[in-house]
């Protein structure tokens, strides 16, 4: 009796699976069929390109599941993707814990990527700006103190891009308002961008 009820119930996580599958594939096809998104990650991968022939770095940041694809992303182009090469300055901001908790102790954690940005961030450098409502504050904050130093602004989001929107050189928003399926999303986004790079920058590899 105990064997049936397991058995019945693994039956409907099995469904669960399925259906949730089917729903990442669902948004998977969704992006394909968006030639301006298409062309908009595209972009995202040019404009990488020239930030590195230029001398410039990437900066990655975001919160929660979004600072782990921020951090996976920077990882991707400053160490390897497809093949061994030179590394690629990329950096996700919030790795340094004792910045990020005195930054959030002494002013702010709406400031904790705004400052360090304005420290570091240059001309002719890449903000990588994750969040999938697109609202979080010290994301915002980080978009406009990366365009206050003449930094370009790639945001990755959700579908209605929130406030991220309004205020970003170049938006990627995935057709979803569902946040696991946003962040899976990106990360098939960030590795499209980093292919595209280290194929571009290292052709006879």
């Amino acid at each position: 009796m105990n064997y049936i009820i397991k058995y019945k119930h693994m039956t409907d996580y099995n469904k669960h699976i399925v259906n949730i599958i089917n729903s990442n594939i669902s948004i998977k096809r969704a992006i394909i069929e968006d030639k301006n998104l298409i062309i908009a990650i595209e972009k995202a991968a040019v404009q990488i390109i020239n930030c590195y022939n230029n001398g410039g770095k990437v900066l990655l940041c975001g919160n929660g599941g979004s600072a782990a694809d921020a951090q996976h992303i920077a990882a991707e182009f400053s160490g390897r993707f497809y093949f061994d090469r030179k590394s690629l300055a990329a950096e996700a901001i919030h790795v340094n814990t004792s910045y990020i908790t005195a930054v959030a102790n002494d002013y702010s954690f709406n400031d904790i990527y705004s400052r360090y940005i304005d420290g570091c961030g240059k001309a002719n450098d890449v903000l990588i700006a994750i969040s999938t409502s697109g609202n979080s504050e010290n994301i915002i904050r980080a978009i406009n103190t990366a365009k206050q130093n003449k930094m370009f602004t790639i945001a990755l989001t959700g579908l209605s891009g929130g406030k991220m929107k309004g205020i970003s050189d170049l938006i990627i928003n995935v057709p979803s308002s569902d946040t696991p399926r946003i962040q899976e999303s990106h990360i098939l986004i960030g590795h499209i961008i980093c292919e595209i790079v280290e194929s571009n920058l290292f052709p006879k590899m």
